[in-house]
């Protein structure tokens, strides 16, 4: 028996009850791309699985994916309990780990990081300095300092809406090995200030046609307990990572990961994966970050739009490939609506689709934690409950 977690990521399904608290209020990431996209019939993998009825749990029909009368999966909606609105918080409290208080957030504005944080990266890095020091869009600061960096050698490094510490170097100045070993030593000095994710950020090309490259790695901060990767793995079931979620869990819990970069790898290793017969019991966990890197954060709508697209094309592949039985769950981590104001995430409900092979769909209506999954989970594996999370099986 397999079970595999699709996270789509930032495929938010409109604002949370708190959205205002976080400036979101207003945001909808599926709605607003699907009235962008004007399509007669949008993501029709995803519709038969129930999205717009899971959309319309919340009184939002979506453009070209509407409701059906009959899903094939298991639809709902989840609220986010633990606060904040990053990748970390959203897949760990998707596997189990609700966070009572939200991870450090630093300034936007110039100097975003103390002091003495700055001095100690610069000692122990040998950097001799450092640029930027404040909150930006990826693409924008290495535009901005990228020229400045290849003159001095100096590390850009910035922060963003979420808990991060990101460090963006061109490969020619430093090899790939020694900014992951600057992120190491970020990490190190980030611990105790409860930071989410210190991020490496590799770039390359010339200075008038700056990209990044597909080297990202992100350093999350130690889990505070065993999340549904540990409790399974204990529990005889083999663990399998695909793209970031081996860096957003330290690798704990996880059997086998791979570390592929970019939707299209990602769902490479996916289809490679679930075209081979299942362990006795196999739990497959996947993040497709392009929605969120390439498209949300960059405001780019239809480009969003066509990238779920391409996901919604490769859906009826994978399940048909399920053996009897199998279970998929299509969701997202947050939002990160495009056509919002600024770059960042969005404060919103996620979809849930849970197709099980064989078994009859239906509403599992509007959920109060993401780590209704791992509950869910737990029961479909049958390895006993954790703390948090209510199973709608």
């Amino acid at each position: 028996m397999r079970a595999t977690i699709l996270v789509i990521d930032s495929f938010g399904i409109g604002e949370l009850p708190d959205a205002g608290d976080y400036g979101d209020k207003g945001s909808n990431t599926a709605l607003h791309i699907a009235q962008a996209m004007e399509q007669e019939s949008l993501w029709p993998a995803l519709k038969n699985l129930g999205l717009g009825n899971a959309s319309e749990l919340l009184g939002n029909p979506l453009p070209g994916c509407e409701a059906i009368a009959a899903p094939s999966a298991k639809f709902g909606v989840m609220k986010e309990k633990s606060p904040g609105k990053d990748t970390t918080t959203g897949h760990w409290e998707m596997a189990g780990l609700v966070l009572e208080q939200a991870f450090t957030q630093f300034p936007k504005e110039y100097p975003s990081f103390p002091e003495d944080l700055v001095q100690a990266f610069i000692e122990k890095t040998g950097c001799g300095g450092i640029l930027g020091n404040k909150a930006a869009s990826g693409t924008a600061i290495i535009e901005e300092l990228g020229a400045e960096h290849l003159k001095t050698g100096y590390p850009i490094c910035y922060t963003s809406a979420d808990s991060v510490f990101q460090i963006a170097c061109h490969m020619s100045k430093y090899s790939i090995e020694e900014l992951y070993k600057m992120c190491e030593i970020a990490r190190e000095l980030c611990d105790p200030l409860a930071v989410g994710r210190v991020i490496a950020r590799p770039f390359d090309g010339p200075s008038d046609a700056f990209f990044r490259t597909k080297e990202r790695h992100d350093y999350s901060i130690a889990l505070p307990d065993d999340s549904l990767l540990d409790h399974l793995q204990k529990n005889g079931v083999k663990t399998v990572a695909v793209g970031k979620i081996g860096s957003i869990f330290n690798e704990s819990g996880i059997t086998e990961s791979h570390h592929d970069s970019g939707n299209p790898a990602c769902i490479d290793r996916t289809e490679e994966i679930l075209s081979k017969p299942s362990e006795a019991k196999e739990f497959l966990f996947v993040n497709l970050v392009d929605t969120d890197m390439i498209f949300g954060h960059r405001r780019d709508v239809k480009g969003y739009g066509f990238a779920v697209s391409e996901i919604d094309t490769k859906l009826p592949r994978f399940l048909d490939m399920m053996a009897d039985g199998d279970v998929m769950i299509i969701t997202g981590d947050h939002g990160c609506d495009p056509s919002f104001k600024g770059t960042d995430h969005t404060r919103e409900h996620i979809p849930l689709l849970w197709y099980q092979k064989g078994a009859e769909g239906g509403s599992v209506g509007i959920r109060e934690s993401f780590s209704d999954i791992t509950a869910s989970l737990c029961d479909y594996f049958q390895v006993g409950s954790m703390e948090h999370g209510e199973s709608f099986l």
